[in-house]
Parts: structure tokens; C-alpha cells; sequence
């Protein structure tokens, strides 16, 4: 058992030195960016006893907490369902991937907005600002998709030392990949203690994350894996969030930049996570009208629930 596991982390460290010198943009701006983000974290760790107000960090976790409930609950289902027609699931998901957008507008761009043009006294600087933290947002997807072992339901596995991996085992890394910006968007949405902006996000996400939920299990239920052990893995697909949301929140209280930047941040993962992956889900089945029209049900519903609870 030993010698296997060790053999597999030779493999994915393999992997990981033949991208490096096959991918050194996409190296270079996953080590620019995690550089940025930890730096963050760090300073945010030096002020946890003086300047983060435990309170924040309490509705950050319990938010990410709801989200992970909500897939749960999403998944549920998979007990009795084993398979829905493509053209429900893809308007499932296009629902979500319309609520991910709506909450990435109203309650990480526009806010950052805000916020960064107070901080620096100029507009111009704070859309800078806002579009630097998108961009190392997206640099860190883009690095994480490429090194990180896991599969996507239709396009097979990729990333490095994915041959060693187990199926589920990648299947389980993909969502993880795709709920962790979900669960930093909540925690950085607490950071200033603006329930504002924490509310509405925590709804969208923990909402978008029913269907997803159900599209996960299905996913599981079709390669003939046994109801509860697919509902029990897609469920624990969720507790990504919470993590999520604790270093959502650790990476933007550090400074008064932090704030700022890290809603670009989850800004920009999230927008890479809707344009990378769910997107393209919905469209690979010839149902390009019916998910975009579930896309844009989700987005005019997150709108309209910010302005409710905003």
C-alpha cells in the first residue's frame, strides 16, 4: 500500500515538472498568484487575535456550512433517481451557472467596486485594483485545473499523474475544484462584516448548489455506483465549502487592500469555474437554447433576490 501511494506521488510530481516546462505562463501565473493569495492569508493570520472580529468568522463558516448542506440536499434525490433527461439536467445546470453569474456581479464585483474606489480615491484605481484580483483569481483556476489530477464527466481526466488516480477519485477532485472558489466567494462575502453582500451570495451559491448537487450524484448513479454511496460522495463533494469559507475570509482580512482584492479574486475563480466548466456541460448535448434559457431564469432570480436582501 505504501509503495503504491508513493509510486503515485512520483507520478503526479512527474507530471507536475513535465508542465512546468510544457506550461511556464500558466506555472508562472499559478506561483504569481498563490504567492499573492497566501501573502494574504499570512497577514490575515498575524491580525486573527486583534483585528478579525470573531463574529465574521462565525457567519463564514455557518454560511459555508449551508452550502455544503444544500448540495447535500441536492444530492438527496439519487436515492430513487438514477437518471434524468440530458435536456433537464442541462437546464438544471444552466440555472446554476446563471446564479453563479449574478452572484459574482452583485455580490463580489459591484461591492469590490465600491470598496476599492473609497480605498483609493480614484474609480480608475479601483477597477484596476478589482481586475488585478480577478485576474490572480484566474490565474489560480487556470493553475489548479492544470495540475490538479481529476476528471469532468465529458471531456475525460486530465491534469498532471491523473493515470494513478482512481475514477472517483478524480471525479470527487473535479467538484472539489469547482466548490472550493464557491465556498471563498462566501467567506470573503463576510470579511467586512456586511450582511449586504454575505446574505445574498451565501443564497445564490447555497440555491445553485441544489441542482448541482443532483447533477453530481446522476453523474455517480451513471458509471453504476450504489445509491447511498453516491449520495454519501456527493454530499461530501459540500464540506469543500466550509474550508473554502475560512480561507475565503483569512484572505481578505489581512489589509485594507485585502478586502478589495480578495472579491476580485473570487471574482475571477468563479467567473473561470461558470466560463471553464458548467458552460460548456450545458452544451455539449445540442441543449445550448434550453440552458441558456435556464441560465438567464437563474441570473434574473439572483438579481432579483439581492435586491430583496440587499
Amino acid at each position: 500500500m505504501q509503495t503504491a501511494t508513493k509510486t503515485s506521488l512520483k507520478t503526479v510530481f512527474i507530471g507536475w515538472r513535465v508542465l512546468l516546462l510544457e506550461r511556464p505562463f500558466v506555472s508562472l501565473g499559478l506561483a504569481l498568484s498563490l504567492m499573492s493569495v497566501l501573502l494574504m492569508v499570512l497577514l490575515s493570520l498575524m491580525q486573527l487575535f486583534t483585528d478579525i472580529e470573531p463574529q465574521y468568522l462565525r457567519w463564514a463558516l455557518l454560511a459555508g456550512m449551508l452550502g455544503a448542506a444544500s448540495t447535500a440536499l441536492g444530492a438527496l434525490p439519487g436515492i430513487i433517481v438514477k437518471k434524468t433527461p440530458d435536456i433537464v439536467e442541462d437546464s438544471m445546470l444552466g440555472v446554476a451557472a446563471g446564479m453563479m453569474l449574478a452572484a459574482t456581479v452583485f455580490s463580489l464585483i459591484l461591492p469590490g467596486l465600491e470598496v476599492a474606489e473609497v480605498l483609493t480615491a480614484n474609480t480608475l484605481l479601483g477597477v484596476l485594483l478589482i481586475i488585478l484580483g480577478m485576474s490572480f483569481g484566474v490565474l489560480l483556476m487556470l493553475g489548479l485545473d492544470h495540475f490538479l489530477p481529476h476528471e469532468h464527466q465529458h471531456t475525460g481526466p486530465c491534469g498532471a499523474g491523473h493515470q494513478q488516480v482512481g475514477r472517483v477519485s478524480l471525479f470527487v477532485l473535479a467538484i472539489a475544484l469547482h466548490n472550493f472558489p464557491e465556498g471563498m466567494a462566501i467567506g470573503v462575502g463576510f470579511t467586512d462584516g456586511d450582511l449586504s453582500v454575505g446574505i445574498p451570495m451565501t443564497a445564490a451559491i447555497a440555491l445553485q448548489n441544489i441542482p448541482e448537487g443532483l447533477a453530481v450524484v446522476l453523474a455517480l448513479r451513471r458509471i453504476n455506483m450504489p445509491a447511498a454511496k453516491a449520495v454519501a460522495i456527493a454530499a461530501a463533494t459540500g464540506l469543500v465549502e466550509p474550508l473554502g469559507a475560512l480561507f475565503g475570509i483569512l484572505m481578505a482580512s489581512g489589509a485594507p487592500v485585502s478586502y478589495p482584492l480578495g472579491l476580485g479574486i473570487a471574482a475571477g475563480a468563479m467567473l473561470f469555474v461558470v466560463s471553464h466548466e458548467v458552460i460548456p456541460e450545458t452544451h455539449r448535448n445540442g441543449h445550448q437554447t434550453p440552458a441558456t434559457l435556464g441560465l438567464m431564469a437563474g441570473f434574473f432570480l439572483i438579481m432579483l433576490l439581492d435586491t430583496l436582501l440587499g
